[in-house]
């Protein structure tokens, strides 16, 4: 039970407690019960908290207290958290969209969101992981009602799982072929190419024509090297038609399993080490290309209109939907990671500074990587003589197409396309390990035969999304990606998010919340973080599923239109997650034992305060005004 601590200046208000013991059940009657005073303290805040004079308070869970490994070292935790917020996206995503949006005036939704929505949520999640010491399931604990919404992102993280360790293959992939004097994307003499592939250097606006952009062209080296030599897309007609996994990529998919497992089958201790090379090398490599990058013929155009500032863009909801979105999905919030890192931290370990610095660092990269990226599309838009806005894209197209392209005319391309492809790789590698760290901590907590067998757990989660991530590595296996892509994170990451929102925020309480950090670290969030908590991002958080919803249209991939049954298998993937949600919250209501008020009493209530339940008595709280935080 939670004990309110007192304050000499203010004066302890006794009452009894109102609530009504459990009936008789059939069979021996119970012991007598001692009555069970209550004391309510009120603080400076107005918000009342009870102790009991009867019943031991629990105490706070200290480091130590509890049989769990913890980080080597603080900066192995620091890495871990970079590493699985800056993925694939920071590069291939961030810089369009803030090209698309307005340029620099973008960045003041993107910051704004980041401040009242991306920050607030980051913190949580770490405080609620190092306080509980918990994974994403047994972490709910403090309102057990909830645990449903643990179930709920560890399945996404594992549905996560099998699709981007595919994109990782990809790269590594790539990385094998760029071992070569001349790349293999750089002329139409290759076995896979068609007989309407053209030399790029053929290419100009004039050849172009009809408003076709460069980026959308199929025919170039590049774009068919992609489709029909790594996924060979010209051999499936549809997602009905997938054909066998590609042996080529079947061993890099396998070379990347085995990656993720021998970095996670000891837990934090070795992959709090991995990550020194996975979360430091993207880095270095991003600061090597930014350096090459604005030395191109062409560099200061991409990125001046990476940076050019149209404040009238403000005035599109477009605008700040996608700013949103993407602070959202950036920081990595909801998919459990951030609990299950926090969770094997000391006990007063600052986390509110860990959030700060690793949210902002991740925003910093972002925006920086935009330099390397729109330099390289200014060169390459200044070789063709097209307009910016013709090789601007996202994307696979971007970093698996244009990219490659780019560098292949570079002096050195070997040496440019092995370091591109490097960065690439540990950008995914630390991002796919912290999904999967995020799963087996999951259900090991949950399940303690497992945690007794982690290194065999480990060893079945890898396997096993191998094994499944097969279909996306058929001919037809960039179908199965892009439906597993919108579907498996969209709308159902934000619900489950949102909930994670309430169940701390609202049935948890702001203020035990609050109280639980001072227990860590000496001090309690400010009023602006428990608003934050309380109403900013639950109303964020809502904005963006109601816009998911709303913009949601039919799949289509390029030129193809998923079939209706495909659509419908997605949004089975969707609700597969979401339903644990309420699935859980009828499972546990049914299965209390008591009146309507008992159940619901042990349903929100923190398991260490079910002896008050038992006895009748139930923490009470008096709710001054609505705004109260």
């Amino acid at each position: 039970m939670f004990k309110a601590r007192m304050n000499k200046q203010i004066q302890p208000e006794r009452k009894v407690s109102v609530v009504a013991p459990l009936p008789d059940r059939a069979g021996p009657p119970p012991p007598p019960k001692k009555d069970v005073e209550l004391i309510l303290v009120k603080e400076h805040n107005g918000v009342q908290y009870t102790s009991s004079s009867l019943l031991p308070a629990a105490p706070a869970p200290r480091y130590g207290t509890q049989d769990r490994e913890t980080w080597g070292k603080k900066i192995d935790f620091l890495l871990s958290v970079i590493g699985f917020a800056v993925d694939l996206a920071n590069v291939w995503r961030f810089p369009y969209l803030c090209y698309k949006n307005g340029g620099g005036a973008f960045l003041i939704p993107y910051i704004l969101f980041l401040i009242i929505a991306g920050m607030p949520l980051f913190y949580m999640e770490l405080a609620l992981g190092q306080y509980n010491r918990e994974g994403a399931a047994t972490v709910w604990k403090i309102c057990p009602v909830f645990k449903g919404v643990g179930y709920a992102v560890i399945l996404i993280a594992l549905y996560v799982g099998f699709y981007y360790n595919v994109i990782i293959a990809w790269s590594l992939y790539y990385l094998f072929s760029s071992f070569t004097f001349e790349l293999p994307w750089t002329n139409c003499h290759n076995s896979w190419n068609s007989p309407n592939c053209t030399d790029p250097k053929l290419f100009n606006a004039s050849v172009l024509g009809n408003g076709t952009k460069y980026s959308k062209y199929k025919l170039t080296p590049a774009a068919e090297f992609y489709e029909r030599g790594v996924l060979h897309l010209h051999e499936s007609r549809g997602i009905h038609d997938l054909g066998l996994p590609r042996w080529q990529l079947s061993l890099c998919l396998l070379v990347v399993v085995i990656i993720l497992f021998f970095s996670l089958w000891k837990g934090v201790k070795t992959s709090g080490k991995v990550v020194w090379i996975t979360a430091t090398l993207p880095y270095v490599v991003l600061f090597v290309l930014l350096i090459h990058g604005i030395t191109l013929p062409g560099a200061y155009n991409g990125i001046n209109a990476y940076l050019h500032i149209d404040f009238r863009r403000l005035k599109e909801a477009t605008v700040w939907i996608d700013a949103a979105t993407q602070i959202f999905y950036s920081l990595g919030a909801g998919f459990g990671v951030l609990i299950a890192f926090a969770s094997y931290n000391k006990f007063d370990n600052n986390c509110y500074r860990d959030a700060l610095l690793t949210s902002t660092i991740n925003c910093v990269t972002s925006f920086i990587s935009g330099f390397a990226i729109f330099s390289i599309l200014g060169y390459m838009a200044h070789e063709h003589k097209v307009k910016i806005e013709d090789v601007a894209t996202e994307g696979a197209g971007l970093v698996f197409i244009l990219y490659p392209e780019a560098i292949s005319t570079l002096s050195g391309s070997t040496f440019w396309a092995v370091v591109f492809f490097i960065m690439l790789l540990t950008l995914g590698i630390d991002s796919s390990m912290g999904g999967m760290e995020a799963v087996i901590t999951g259900l090991a907590d949950d399940f303690h035969l497992l945690k007794q067998h982690r290194k065999l757990f480990t060893f079945g989660v890898s396997f096993g999304t191998f094994l499944l991530a097969l279909f996306c590595i058929t001919n037809g296996g960039i179908y199965v990606l892009t439906l597993l892509d919108t579907f498996a994170a969209g709308t159902s990451i934000l619900f489950a998010v949102l909930m994670e929102a309430i169940g701390v925020s609202w049935f948890y309480g702001v203020d035990r919340f609050s109280e639980d950090i001072q227990q860590m670290m000496g001090f309690k969030p400010g009023l602006y973080w428990r608003l934050c908590w309380k109403f900013v991002s639950p109303a964020f958080l809502l904005f963006v599923v109601i816009v998911s919803i709303i913009n949601f249209k039919p799949l289509t991939y390029d030129d193809y239109t998923f079939p209706l049954w495909a659509n419908r298998i997605g949004w089975g993937i969707a609700l597969s997650s979401m339903i644990l949600v309420p699935a859980y919250i009828i499972y546990k209501f049914m299965n209390v034992r008591g009146t309507f008020k008992e159940r619901l009493a042990y349903c929100i209530t923190p398991e260490n305060e079910h002896q008050l339940v038992a006895q009748g008595n139930v923490r009470q709280f008096k709710v001054g005004t609505p705004f109260t935080c």
